[in-house]
């Protein structure tokens, strides 16, 4: 299996780089650093390490067990830099730069792979500039973030840009069924809920839970007629967030202490030694930092499926013709159409953009969505 089978609605893209890393001894559009931008979920870590995969391999007969390597993140060639934490720190990069000084072992070349690059602060991108300005003749430096403004202009100057696009509900549709074995209607209904979102259709596609906490936070927005019914929303949609976070921390992190405790020697339900407990320490704090980010993120998605929704019901105001992002509520998007105008639709949508620059900008989450929800109650109806 070619490591770019797991890729959609990305041709231009992977063409593009597919050129790159071939083995041709003429190859001219190959260069020592890439920027690979494109909206959420389009897929950018994924073309990433198959970019990765196919500077690695040797030859096509190398390229199925070199892509399980990559897959794995155990390739001896391959250095990765995935921070769970809200920003990336300077030792984190100071570390990447070192390991991108040695020469491959097996490979073509040594790849540093770095996603969400645009959670670097200032200092620590000047950092990596150094490292991009004066490369080792075969080290290839592989960017991800959301778009090329996310980063500073130093370091866009030095790399080469490859822009997704946001793939068509039929390729994500297609991608779940070939890839992932989930039943044609499901695989759909998901990737139109997602918004082309490829890990969160996935996770609408296969997690209940995930399903049900999307259709409350549509219900409680429609549910808004007063102000103190936004401040309850409020409290309602930060639940929701906080229980989307642990669903995806809850499991990993008790995974991580077991694991943790089995490799100090420590029985199950036994006492960690006070000489051990630092290291215990350490590894709580990360969770805690991944809890902070996962939470920050779930508050996120429920904005995106909030701007979803009041689209929609713009979109049903304008008389646009197609299937709304919500269809499964289209009696409420219908009645909410009704209720309201196009200019008062279009001020909650500027309200939701609002509050995701404030949770952004560090803003309590729980006033920001008492703000935005407030604005919903005076703009939500006529």
């Amino acid at each position: 299996m070619s490591p770019w089978d797991g890729l959609t609605g990305q041709d231009d893209a992977v063409a593009l780089l597919r050129a790159a890393a071939s083995h041709d001894p003429g190859n001219a559009s190959m260069t020592h650093s890439w920027l690979l931008t494109g909206p959420p979920g389009s897929g950018r870590s994924n073309l990433a390490y198959a970019f990765a995969a196919a500077l690695l391999s040797r030859g096509p007969e190398d390229e199925e067990s070199t892509g399980r390597q990559v897959a794995a993140r155990s390739h001896p060639d391959l250095a990765v830099l995935s921070t769970e934490r809200v920003v990336i720190t300077i030792d984190e990069v100071r570390r990447l730069v070192s390991a991108s000084q040695f020469s491959p072992s097996v490979g073509r070349y040594r790849v540093v792979v770095v996603e969400d690059a645009d959670r670097m602060t200032e200092r620590t991108s000047n950092l990596l500039l150094k490292a991009l300005e004066e490369p080792p003749p075969r080290t290839v430096w592989v960017l991800c973030a959301p778009s090329e403004a996310d980063l500073v202009p130093t370091i866009r100057s030095r790399v080469r840009s490859v822009r997704l696009r946001t793939p068509s509900v039929e390729d994500v549709a297609d991608l779940l069924v070939r890839r992932d074995g989930v039943d044609r209607a499901t695989a759909v209904v998901a990737a139109r809920e997602a918004q082309s979102h490829i890990g969160m259709a996935l996770r609408l596609a296969r997690d209940p839970g995930a399903r049900e906490r999307r259709a409350a936070t549509l219900r409680t927005a429609l549910e808004v007629r007063s102000v103190p019914d936004a401040v309850r929303a409020a409290a309602t949609l930060l639940a929701l967030a906080g229980d989307d976070a642990k669903a995806i921390t809850e499991e990993r992190d008790a995974q991580e202490r077991e694991s943790a405790l089995r490799s100090l020697g420590v029985a199950p339900g036994g006492t960690v030694p006070p000489a051990l407990r630092g290291q215990l320490r350490a590894l709580e704090e990360d969770q805690k930092r991944r809890a902070t980010r996962s939470l920050r993120d779930g508050l996120d998605r429920i904005m995106v499926d909030l701007q979803s929704l009041y689209r929609d019901v713009l979109l049903l105001q304008l008389g646009v013709v197609g299937e709304p992002v919500n269809e499964a509520v289209r009696d409420r998007l219908d009645a909410a159409a009704r209720s309201s105008t196009p200019a008062r639709t279009l001020a909650v949508l500027d309200a939701i953009t609002t509050a995701r620059q404030r949770v952004e900008g560090n803003v309590a989450p729980a006033l920001a969505l008492e703000a935005l929800l407030v604005t919903v109650s005076r703009h939500g109806r006529a």
